[in-house]
């Protein structure tokens, strides 16, 4: 399934500054969708699409970064492009600290917006395949008995089955059936799968276990 086509949230308190982005990033082909504050942007349903959010440092009420700020404590961040006609060194360094993409002081190239866009967009679309994989991964992990998960945990540490069972403190039959239960529902068709898998949810040995 292809992903949907992406969208530009532009988020400033000066409406000609939104209108004028409007127009230009429509005019590259791109959905855009303006807001007046940070506040109007949060109480917008944003739809599952990849995004940017192109973003006015210094704004009334809330500022560009305290809706970073409030943005990265949800969870729930596109990547972050700031402009502003007032930028300095700290705040642009900050800004940075906090996982914005660019920072761009006014007035700025046009190109040089739309060029930060797309590769704002690009990072979007990994994280979002990323995220999608983890998801994957986790569900199978979810179908685990708390045995099962224990002896994948020894099992990508690297021990052999007799070291496991000697821990688990049961047969090293027991572990082989097990371990061939893990394979199946992890759909590993290797060890080395199956500890690329683990690694992806944080399980590197005894300790981990699938959450």
């Amino acid at each position: 399934m292809s992903e949907p086509d992406p969208i530009v949230f532009v988020v400033d308190d000066d409406e000609s500054v939104r209108e004028a982005l409007k127009r230009l990033l429509r005019s590259v082909g791109l959905a855009a969708e303006t807001f007046a504050s940070a506040h109007d942007f949060l109480q917008h349903e944003r739809p599952d699409r990849p995004a940017c959010l192109v973003l006015d440092i210094r704004m009334p009420r809330m500022s560009g970064l305290d809706l970073q700020r409030e943005l990265a404590s949800a969870e729930t961040t596109p990547p972050i492009i700031f402009i502003t006609g007032h930028g300095d060194i700290p705040m642009a360094v900050q800004a940075m600290k906090d996982g914005a993409v660019e920072f761009l002081q006014k007035p700025f190239n046009d190109q040089e917006l739309i060029d930060a866009i797309h590769r704002a967009i690009e990072c979007d679309i990994q994280a979002r395949s990323k995220s999608a994989e983890i998801g994957d991964i986790q569900q199978r992990a979810n179908a685990l008995t708390p045995r099962e998960g224990e002896v994948m945990a020894y099992v990508v540490s690297g021990m052999l089955n007799k070291q496991i069972a000697y821990d688990l403190g049961t047969s090293e039959k027991t572990i082989k059936v097990h371990r061939a239960r893990v394979m199946e529902k992890m759909k590993a068709d290797s060890l080395a799968e199956l500890v690329r898998l683990a690694g992806k949810l944080g399980i590197h040995g005894p300790g981990d276990q699938p959450s």
